[in-house]
């Protein structure tokens, strides 16, 4: 079979001439004319070699070679940087960002394929030979935070929105709010997205199609500064559930994609969230100071240690949606429960509803508000606990 060269070149001359060139020697030629179409297409056609210009209008070949070096699926793939940027410095870039070999425009045709030539070999020789792979369970991981619950309606989504949200105020870099629940999704309709689907394509397909790049490319921007993995709100998307190692592939993902990120995991302990936790720096439990929510929390935190997680790093929300003289006092919970409690949410009906109606997190909408503040409180200790890890 035929190998295969992905030029990468926004000047259609050169993409012709060069591909023809190349054709003739008996090479299957594939061209993008710019670097996103460039990606898309190393991603999808896995090439033999990527030849790529530098200088492109929408993303230059060194951002190119760098994101391609960062997938797993590019990851080794041999790049002949091909420019007519000639000082020493763009060469030096060139090689720092992943570039295996260097030629500056115009050169000879014999010239060129003689690089192509070597460069295949070279490549070919490593196949061969013992190499190790970055896997998504190797990549860098943030620190990610689970929250959930005992039982549904106790404001699991609610509290991930919000801490997420306060740990990009208090921090300002990158913060991932990802909701877990195939067809029980909210934070979307809550937020003003409809038809989400990018969860439901992660999970429907495979494993290795789960790349850094696709998992990026299903994050949804926000106004707040968040970037969101959003649930579908379609019944039948609840079988997805059964997907596990996808589910553990897209956290290992993420992780690599931001300073925090923020699980919306759902209730209970579906086989999913007890393969997703050990993956979290910590996690968070919801409960209310309901008698009958005490004891399946506490039931929850005794499984969630069973997993061989340390309870240090089980902390626990109490969260008080409703003024009633019917909620027990915080001694009483954390006495009931036998854990401490982490923070105490006051109710806030009205913050909630205006936040609603702006279709953002309560935190953004009225940061000055007693429960906004408990949320911030809440985002600092984690950064403390972030500098010291267990």
């Amino acid at each position: 079979m035929a190998e295969k060269i992905l030029i990468i070149d926004d000047d259609v001359d050169t993409l012709r001439l060069v591909g023809l060139m190349l054709q003739r020697q008996g090479y299957e030629i594939s061209a993008a004319s710019n670097g996103s179409q460039g990606l898309a297409k190393a991603l999808e056609e896995r090439p033999d070699l990527i030849l790529l210009d530098v200088m492109m209008p929408d993303m230059d070949g060194y951002e190119v070679a760098r994101r391609l070096r960062k997938n797993p699926v590019t990851l080794t793939v041999p790049i002949l940087m091909f420019t007519a940027k000639t000082q020493l410095d763009d060469k030096v870039t060139g090689f720092e960002v992943g570039a295996d070999d260097y030629l500056t425009k115009p050169t000879h045709p014999t010239e060129l394929q003689a690089h192509v030539k070597a460069l295949l070999a070279r490549s070919a020789q490593k196949e061969k030979e013992p190499s190790e792979v970055v896997t998504a369970s190797q990549e860098h991981h943030g620190y990610v935070i689970g929250v959930l619950s005992a039982r549904g309606g106790l404001g699991v989504s609610s509290l991930a929105s919000n801490l997420a949200a306060s740990l990009y105020s208090r921090t300002q870099s990158d913060i991932i709010l990802a909701e877990l629940t195939p067809g029980q999704g909210t934070i979307g309709m809550d937020f003003g997205y409809q038809n989400q689907k990018k969860l439901t394509e992660l999970l429907q397909g495979t494993v290795a199609e789960i790349t850094r790049e696709k998992v990026e490319s299903s994050l949804t921007p926000h106004n707040s500064g968040l970037k969101l993995l959003l649930a579908s709100d379609n019944p039948r998307d609840v079988t997805l559930t059964s997907q596990v190692q996808n589910y553990e592939t897209i956290i290992a993902r993420l992780s690599a994609l931001a300073r925090f990120v923020v699980l919306d995991m759902g209730n209970g302990l579906p086989a999913f969230v007890q393969k997703i936790l050990p993956l979290c720096s910590e996690c968070i439990i919801v409960i209310e100071g309901a008698p009958g929510t005490i004891q399946h929390s506490k039931l929850l935190i005794d499984d969630i240690a069973d997993l061989k997680i340390d309870r240090k790093t089980i902390h626990v929300a109490l969260n008080n949606r409703m003024r009633s003289e019917s909620q027990m006092q915080l001694s009483q919970v954390q006495e009931k429960l036998g854990h401490s409690i982490a923070v105490t949410l006051t109710p806030a009906p009205e913050a909630f509803m205006q936040a609603a109606r702006l279709q953002t997190p309560a935190v953004i909408c009225q940061p000055t508000n007693m429960t906004s503040q408990q949320f911030l409180k809440l985002a600092d200790v984690i950064l403390e606990r972030e500098k010291t890890p267990q």
